[in-house]
């Protein structure tokens, strides 16, 4: 995928080239370069996600405002209720807070005793819950830093591959920021999101495939004509949309009182959160803003697609990409790009990487709702139930400080509940037929 993703963009003559060429120019905030996490070679800032080297991928390197901790806390703790908050430590343009945006961010981080007390978890256990994002999940965020990398070059068609909730996050993105968006989807998307990407009056197209055959096309395009003048958020700005995520772990340890959580469980799909969110904490670390301590990363995967756990568990370095066959469509990515870096991550803070089947999923989101009213999406039955199965093999502890990542929102994915989910009882309006069915 990597290098068929390099050579598409290394080989066309659209405008990306040109912004790329111009890179230099550009300035995005804090952001100072593209620099490639295999070899370390730096190129200047533009629409480009590949090293012209070796293939790597590119991410974003930081001029960070380093040597004054209790400053930078004050203008954070100062900012907007959303991610903008953390602007100093964003691929953001100085001037975003004057144009529209979505401004998604700082979510609600929910104690979940009732849930500890299920789980017999005797430290603190939080629910970071990222269906309050404006289009209902944590989409919102890396999609908010992509438009504006966006507008500084100069595009204007935002794109994507997606598995349902990015097409909606770049749908309604697009709408507030006055662009017009293009999104692709796999043909076989749960209906509430097939409806929520196509509300916001974009152009989404369904293509026949599974979602890696959806990112396959999208590579294609960039190095077509067609696709001129055309940011895909997670294709030719990648390294800027990526970086979105690192705002969940600003969040969680600023809502933890400026403390590491000892224990975090995050899904995975493309593998992109997961790296993002470990960067965000060593950034923390780095700029004084958190005690450093030890912290373990635990990957959660449904069993239907499961590739980095499969590789978890047999000690390789390499994923073997798989078909996805699962109702957690949202994490139903084959051949996830970040899956190496998640295995290397998982590894050195000592936490895994394990899955769960279908079934296990249902139950999870159900054990959610009714023990602290969150309705998670299946991607959070997920994660939910590889924190219950890690629990339970005794690979997480239940004495420390565990965050739990609820990246959307259960109205989107209906059907995986619907079946065990409806009325108590079907009476009569009488109170003698309400007495009858043992309600009383």
């Amino acid at each position: 995928m990597a290098v068929q993703a390099v050579e598409s963009s290394t080989t066309s003559s659209g405008p990306a080239d040109s912004a790329a060429a111009a890179g230099s120019s550009v300035s995005l905030g804090p952001a100072v370069a593209l620099s490639c996490r295999e070899c370390g070679e730096r190129f200047p800032l533009g629409p480009i996600f590949a090293c012209a080297e070796c293939f790597g991928p590119l991410e974003v390197a930081y001029d960070l405002p380093t040597g004054d901790p209790e400053g930078l806390r004050r203008r954070i703790e100062a900012g907007p209720n959303n991610i903008w908050r953390y602007a100093p430590l964003l691929p953001v343009p100085a001037d975003v807070a004057d144009k529209p945006n979505l401004n998604p961010g700082f979510t609600k981080l929910v104690k979940a005793d009732n849930l500890a007390r299920e789980l017999g978890v005797t430290g603190e256990l939080h629910i970071k819950d990222d269906s309050g994002n404006p289009t209902h999940s944590f989409k919102d965020r890396v999609v908010a830093q992509a438009v504006e990398a966006a507008r500084a070059f100069g595009f204007t068609t935002l794109s994507c591959s997606s598995t349902g909730n990015l097409a909606g996050a770049v749908g309604a993105a697009a709408a507030r920021a006055g662009l017009r968006s293009c999104t692709f989807i796999p043909h076989d998307l749960e209906q509430g999101k097939v409806v929520m990407a196509a509300v916001y009056g974009g152009d989404l197209v369904a293509i026949e495939g599974t979602y890696d055959d959806v990112n396959r096309f999208c590579s294609e395009l960039i190095g077509d004509p067609a696709g001129e003048g055309w940011g895909f958020v997670n294709v030719n700005l990648r390294p800027y949309y990526a970086e979105g995520s690192k705002t969940l772990a600003y969040e969680i340890c600023e809502q933890l009182g400026w403390r590491l959580p000892d224990q975090l469980v995050i899904p995975i799909a493309s593998g992109s959160q997961l790296t993002k969110i470990d960067k965000g904490l060593k950034e923390l670390i780095e700029l004084g803003l958190v005690e450093d301590k030890p912290y373990k990363i635990f990957g959660a995967q449904a069993e239907g697609c499961s590739p980095v756990s499969t590789a978890f568990k047999a000690g390789h370095d390499v994923v073997r990409p798989q078909k996805p066959n699962t109702i957690a469509k949202s994490l139903a990515i084959g051949n996830p790009a970040d899956g190496p870096y998640v295995l290397d991550i998982a590894r050195r803070t000592g936490g895994a990487v394990e899955d769960v089947n279908d079934e296990q999923v249902v139950d999870a989101i159900k054990l959610l709702a009714r023990t602290e009213g969150i309705f998670a999406e299946t991607a959070g039955g997920v994660t939910l139930g590889v924190t219950r199965k890690l629990l339970e093999n005794g690979v997480l502890d239940p004495t420390l400080t565990t965050v739990v990542l609820n990246t959307g929102d259960g109205l989107k994915t209906l059907d995986a509940v619907a079946p065990t989910s409806g009325p108590t009882a079907v009476i009569r309006p009488s109170l003698d037929a309400f007495r009858d069915a043992g309600l009383a």
